[in-house]
């Protein structure tokens, strides 16, 4: 396959590309220029950004088990209407990612949709019950690129340290969900003025921070690559600085939902407001916007989480957690951070694409001669409104429905191949 795309915008701050010119792509690397006539494709991308394909590093696709809410090729299909070109997937799927037998499964499931890049993340423990350990040299050879208990926070710290410490031998992340669930029990919401004033049980921000601390304590001991999931708080941040100052082997990742909103949106008791870790206060939403600024968070990961209607149409107490992310991920941060100068257009793209790529070590996320032909081309001047109705993913449950917003992916290219044009999926 080779594919011409004519006057795009390229853009890759890592590699200090700023440019408009054309590009050419031959099988899956991009290429030296060759004659137009040459090319089975040829785009015309005039007015168009060309960006590294973005690459989320924490998704939930939920099969097998949970096909109800989303499938591989759902969960595929939205990952690159959305401009993903790689994904990597939680093990909470039903049985768990804790075998070579389930991670082969993903990865063929994942041939078989043949839409983006999809690495399996395998289990801490057996069963993501927090005490034995899985056998992550023979996940690895299965394709697995890290390991994570997601949806769990692995407890017993004598077993996070043994994992931080096997973890060196394959060079990996340990990737924690931090939360001290003592401390969470019950709770629905960000522990606070609201949560009282809504009657429902808080969830006290010292839950995730205590964790974030004693996890960035032990990889600082044990020397391992600690990744610390969906950070939400002012005082996680504040533990961060300390891991980065010292030169801890940490990084961490935010989601859109946890910079964008905060605690006031729950008022409504809209369960697509509803999940872990809660929303919190404007003080820590400013806080997490300063800290992907500055470096202190290292990502962007949408945590997409679908679940269907019927499960978040019961009241909120019942609901489940957790809200759809990867089809307006870049637009919704675009629109409301880029535009209003919170974070720069270098900031976002780096966050989303050669940052997390470089936390799981996949050769993706730059543009570059002879690199790996994933991209995203956006009209960045366009304007769209995010109508679950239009989804491609199985789910609806989106916090940002009827926003208005700008930024709409037009292409998506995956190992040089067009898996999304102008809304259709090829």
């Amino acid at each position: 396959m080779k594919i011409t795309i004519k006057g795009a915008h390229l853009f890759d701050p890592n590699n200090n590309v700023d440019e408009v010119g054309d590009l050419y792509i031959e099988d899956d690397r991009v290429t030296d220029n060759f004659s137009a006539t040459s090319s089975q494709i040829e785009i015309d991308a005039r007015g168009l950004y060309l960006l590294p394909g973005f690459v989320d590093i924490h998704s939930h696709f939920r099969e097998p088990g949970n096909e109800d809410a989303e499938t591989i090729e759902t969960g595929s299909r939205a990952a690159v209407k959305g401009g993903y070109t790689s994904v990597a997937v939680m093990p909470n799927t039903n049985p768990p990612i804790d075998n070579e037998g389930v991670a082969r499964f993903i990865k063929e499931k994942a041939k078989e949709a043949n839409k983006c890049r999809i690495f399996p993340i395998g289990t801490i423990t057996k069963g993501r019950k927090g005490s034995k350990l899985s056998e992550m040299g023979h996940l690895y050879e299965a394709g697995c690129v890290a390991f994570s208990d997601d949806g769990d926070c692995v407890k017993n710290s004598a077993t996070i340290r043994r994992a931080l410490e096997y973890s060196l031998l394959i060079d990996v992340p340990i990737i924690e969900h931090p939360e001290d669930t003592t401390l969470t029990s019950e709770g629905q919401i960000n522990e606070g003025v609201i949560s009282t004033r809504l009657g429902l049980i808080g969830i006290p921000d010292v839950s995730e921070a205590s964790m974030v601390a004693r996890d960035i304590l032990l990889a600082k001991f044990t020397g391992g690559k600690l990744h610390l999931a969906h950070i939400s708080s002012e005082n996680s941040v504040d533990c961060l600085k300390y891991g980065k100052n010292k030169g801890i082997k940490v990084t961490s990742e935010v989601t859109p939902h946890h910079l964008l909103l905060t605690e006031e949106e729950v008022v409504h008791f809209d369960t697509n407001t509803k999940m872990k870790p809660p929303l919190r206060t404007k003080s820590d939403r400013k806080a997490l916007q300063k800290a992907l600024k500055k470096g202190i968070i290292d990502a962007v990961a949408t945590d997409h989480a679908p679940h269907p209607d019927y499960a978040k149409e019961l009241e909120y107490s019942l609901a489940p957690f957790g809200v759809v992310g990867l089809e307006t991920a870049f637009s919704a941060l675009y629109t409301r951070l880029v535009l209003s100068e919170k974070i720069s257009m270098e900031g976002l793209i780096q966050s989303m694409t050669n940052k997390p790529a470089g936390i799981l070590n996949l050769p993706v996320g730059e543009i570059k001669k002879g690199g790996t032909a994933d991209f995203t081309l956006v009209d960045l001047n366009a304007e769209w409104t995010v109508d679950p109705a239009k989804f491609a993913s199985k789910s609806a449950n989106s916090p940002f429905i009827g926003w208005k917003l700008k930024g709409v992916i037009k292409f998506t290219i995956v190992g040089g191949i067009l898996a999304f044009k102008e809304g259709e999926f090829l």
